[in-house]
């Protein structure tokens, strides 16, 4: 018997260490979507993937003072940085707000339209993109490598003064030299839909542009020239989605005034910025912001001479029916 028990013991040890044996690590991440009621709408967060960028030299403020408040976050420049863009569905239209980077700002973005497709949808169901600015991380998702359109139904609206300046030819000429891949990317990706006159521009400085019932465009210009944040409104509930009108979470919440090297014009910016900042903590509705940790989306609060950014708290919405 004690042979037997000490047989079994043998066999418990053995199948114990097999069980619990280290696997290889299997690396990667769930699909990139976030998905949260609004009112009676639908918002689907959308990442494009992660970049490490050197926030320490694009930052306006010395190097040290940004890796410091980096610091105090357990943060460091350089620092994986979010790309988002995001879906709303009105019950009548599907409008996607920012369509990713595409292959126009690295290798590791690019994902917005299999995160889509895994979310539920195809390209082919958008009706609208609406795009807050032509820089590469929000508009070079529009076109595929061969130059087609990714959302072949879609029409594209954007700000007349955005479109005017980086879809000139002219201006692109006489660019900087550090601008001209820029105007390059702008162009290639809008070239499709303006082809087919499925390019639609409208007046930002117009108060609340609406461009489909509970989506309006508001001009928040600075970041570049026709810069536009979106307000998503239904039922009472309300999302502004910001696009660039911020980029740092750690730094730029605590300190508003502190401007990024990407801005077009910041003196105009950090005026929007704050603008805006006073506006959400006030009235307590979401934002959604392009770079911040995927999904992007929260509230915020005052905090001393600065704000709070508050996350919104995790949900899963009940399946269709229920």
């Amino acid at each position: 018997m004690r042979l037997l028990l000490a047989l079994f013991a043998a066999v418990a040890v053995a199948a114990s260490t097999l069980a619990h044996a280290a696997g290889p690590q299997q690396k990667g991440q769930a699909p990139g979507w976030y998905r949260m009621p609004l009112g009676d709408f639908e918002v689907t967060a959308l990442s494009d993937g992660t970049v490490a960028l050197p926030w320490h030299t694009i930052m306006k403020a010395p190097a040290a003072r940004i890796q410091a408040m980096l610091a105090q976050q357990y943060l460091k420049s350089p620092l994986e940085t979010s790309v988002n863009g995001y879906l709303v569905n009105t019950g009548s239209k599907l409008v996607l707000i920012d369509a990713g980077a595409a292959g126009l700002f690295g290798p590791t973005l690019g994902k917005l339209v299999a995160h889509l497709k895994a979310s539920g949808y195809q390209p082919e169901q958008v009706d609208e993109v609406y795009i807050t600015h032509l820089h590469g991380d929000h508009a070079g998702g529009l076109a595929d490598a061969e130059g087609k359109a990714v959302f072949p139904n879609a029409v594209v609206r954007l700000d007349a003064k955005e479109a005017a300046f980086w879809l000139d030819a002219a201006n692109a000429s006489k660019a900087p030299a550090e601008m001209k891949s820029a105007f390059v990317g702008a162009q290639r990706s809008m070239k499709p839909y303006v082809d087919a006159g499925r390019m639609k521009t409208f007046d930002g400085l117009a108060e609340g542009v609406e461009l489909v019932p509970g989506v309006r465009a508001l001009a928040a210009r600075g970041h570049t020239p026709g810069h536009t944040v979106y307000a998503v409104e239904s039922q009472g509930a309300k999302m502004v989605v910001w696009g660039d009108l911020m980029h740092l979470a750690a730094v730029q919440f605590p300190q508003p005034d502190i401007a990024v090297q990407f801005d077009s014009d910041s003196k105009a910016a950090v005026p929007q910025r704050k603008k805006a900042y006073a506006d959400a903590a006030k009235k307590g509705y979401y934002v959604a912001v392009a770079h911040i940790s995927f999904p992007g989306i929260g509230q915020l609060r005052p905090d001393g001479k600065g704000y709070r950014w508050l996350p919104a708290p995790y949900t899963v919405p009940a399946p269709a029916g229920k």
